[in-house]
């Protein structure tokens, strides 16, 4: 490992100056603020509207866009938007179309009162899945505008920032959202929904920090290149897309029967409703999945599409990773990359109904778990990147592995303790470090996977492929806690990290990352 010289610390300080590094910290801020207003800040506020525990763990699915966003992100790159975008450009037009969803979405959720009739969970439902779907987008759009903004020595920098406007935008929505819930009078004992409901849009209005930037920054150069394909192309491409998306749903809702009747056979067989549930579950995505690929290919194979598009979108991306690494070492670094954060997310999911049920205050919530927590977070990803510049990258994704599994156990501790709030700060500390370390590392990680041609494309899928399993799991768990009870939930947690701990060994042994020391 080389060196760093003074020149190198002079010029990555002067970098810090640059404009676009202030852009990159705002569209970090409007990216980041979404994903609470789905988890966390969401379940509290269904639970003190008084719905089932199990119930509100299934809204978790509504970030289900994030795991999928793979699906549409050779759209999002290739498909020009009527008028915005000769107004504006490829990236800005589809940043500002993906900002306004996010705005009218959570503005939706601010008008549902959940507590007003199985009807307003249904349609709370739906408003959660259009903010998901819409803030996955404006992902994939952020990942390209900041790849193309900027020359290869700025990137590190960028994303470091973009990171720290995330992190700081997750305060907001989440500390934020439920400090201010509970100021204007909604508490765990008396639930007000106006309370929420001004939350919410007071949430939706910070999203114009993002918007404003947006308008102010310049459309990318590398964005600006011609493309070859026709108006006609690009209208059967989306078709292709629509048409996807509606075999999928289609699938899903056909099969519900069908799986329905296998899971109470499941049930009785496994004596395990939330396990039995998981799988069916899973298995039903799988199969809508299946046919809504199965389909796409046909199609294909008609002409009635330009394949060099389905070519140049979605298998070009796919046959490079496989080519470069061989086929058994690419799945070996999928499985890894699916199965690496699934104790921490199945945990968190749950995490804020479980403090509300050991008797914390939202205001503690807020300002331990949220504020206090972020902040170590943030401590451990400085950590963490120090040392696997330091150890390189398979070490310290092996002890993150290892240390997120661990914590975890931490929760049974507290568990037993009721609402002590000493140690609350210790499982936070210990909790948020360990995830802070670890996603430096993984970033590191997918980051060095990534082929320089197929940047967006490749990027979703592994980070689609990140949370797939784990929110789906993840949806189960109010179930689980049902079940088992918090400490049995959380040792499960403890102990499905163990394969991915087996996965980081193997692949240390077989691997060798390009940057790695």
């Amino acid at each position: 490992m080389s060196q760093i010289t003074n020149e190198t610390w002079a010029e990555n300080m002067k970098a810090y100056f640059d404009k676009r590094v202030a852009t990159m910290l705002f569209l970090g801020f409007s990216a980041g603020l979404p994903i609470l207003m789905i988890f966390s800040s969401l379940s509290l506020w269904l639970r003190e509207a008084g719905v089932e525990r199990g119930a509100v763990t299934y809204f978790s699915w509504a970030a289900l866009g994030y795991s999928f966003k793979f699906i549409w992100a050779p759209l999002v790159d290739k498909l020009p938007i009527p008028l915005l975008t000769n107004l504006f450009g490829r990236r800005k037009s589809w940043l500002l179309f993906s900002q306004g969803l996010v705005i009218t979405a959570i503005c939706w959720m601010s008008m549902i009162d959940p507590a007003s009739g199985e009807n307003s969970l249904t349609y709370m439902a739906l408003a959660a899945v259009m903010l998901g779907f819409s803030s996955a987008t404006q992902d994939i759009v952020i990942d390209a505008f900041r790849i193309e903004s900027a020359e290869a020595r700025m990137q590190a920098i960028l994303s470091s920032v973009y990171i720290a406007g995330y992190r700081l935008a997750m305060i907001v929505s989440g500390a934020g959202a439920i400090a201010f819930a509970e100021y204007l009078g909604s508490t765990s004992t008396h639930y007000s929904y106006h309370a929420w409901k001004w939350s919410y849009l007071a949430m939706a209005a910070c999203m114009l920090i993002g918007v404003v930037t947006t308008l102010s920054s310049p459309e990318p150069d590398l964005a600006k290149r011609d493309d070859s394909h026709s108006t006609k192309d690009y209208i059967q491409f989306f078709f292709l897309f629509l048409l996807i998306v509606c075999c999928f749903v289609t699938v899903f809702y056909l099969t519900g029967d069908i799986t329905s009747s296998f899971k109470i056979e499941l049930v009785e067989f496994l004596n395990n409703k939330a396990f039995a549930g998981f799988i069916v579950g899973f298995l039903r995505l799988v199969i809508s999945v299946t046919g809504a690929g199965l389909v796409a290919f046909l199609i294909g194979q008609t002409g009635l599409v330009n394949t060099d598009m389905v070519e140049e979108g979605y298998v070009s991306p796919i046959r490079n990773f496989f080519e470069r690494y061989g086929k058994n070492m690419a799945i070996l670094l999928l499985t890894l990359i699916g199965l690496y954060r699934i104790s921490d997310i199945v945990l968190g999911v749950i995490s804020n109904v479980f403090y509300q049920d050991l008797g914390f205050t939202k205001t503690q919530i807020a300002s331990v778990v949220k504020t206090f927590g972020l902040v170590m977070s943030l401590l451990g990803g400085f950590l963490g990147g120090l040392l696997t510049t330091r150890f390189g990258v398979i070490r310290i994704l092996l002890w993150g592995a290892v240390l997120s599994s661990a914590t975890n156990l931490l929760f049974m501790l507290l568990d037993k303790m009721g609402a002590n709030l000493p140690m609350l700060y210790l499982v936070i500390s210990a909790d948020n470090l360990a995830a802070g370390l670890a996603s430096a590392a993984f970033v590191a990680f997918l980051s060095d996977l990534t082929d320089v041609s197929f940047t967006a494309v490749q990027f979703a899928i592994f980070t689609s492929l990140m949370t797939l399993l784990p929110k789906v799991m993840g949806g189960y768990s109010g179930s689980m806690v049902d079940t088992m009870g918090y400490s049995g939930f959380f040792a499960m947690t403890a102990i499905i990290g163990l394969p991915v701990i087996y996965v980081v060994w193997l692949c240390g042994k077989k691997f060798q990352l390009k940057n790695s020391v």
